[in-house]
């Protein structure tokens, strides 16, 4: 049975910083990523990152927000800074397994006050 566990969200203020956290387990999974769903909005992507660590991040947070994981532990992380209270939403950890399959975590809630 695959499981994704998010750990990390909270309140934060503009400027500050925040690490999210999805442990992994039940498969093998060939990409893993972070997504955010606003109020009101669609779920898109923040960031993504491949077995090998090559990684893409969504223009709006380029340069403030890094993705990484370590495959022993399948887990992934991301390191959030310079929060803006845009960037306030509901974080999904995902992750597509080697067979295509794509899961998702329960989301986390990360909100940053002005």
């Amino acid at each position: 049975q695959v499981q994704l566990v998010e750990s990390g969200g909270g309140l934060v203020q503009a400027g500050g910083s925040l690490r999210l956290s999805c442990a992994a387990s039940g498969s093998i999974f060939r990409i893993m990523g972070w997504y955010r769903q606003a109020p009101g909005k669609q779920r898109d992507v923040v960031a993504t990152i491949t077995s090998s660590g090559i990684t893409n991040n969504t223009d709006s947070v380029k340069g403030r927000f890094t993705i990484s994981r370590d495959n022993a532990k399948n887990t992934v992380y991301l390191q959030m800074n310079s929060l803006k209270p845009e960037d306030t939403a509901v974080y999904y950890c995902n992750a597509r397994s080697v067979f295509g399959i794509n899961y998702w975590g329960k989301g986390t809630l990360v909100t940053v006050s002005s």
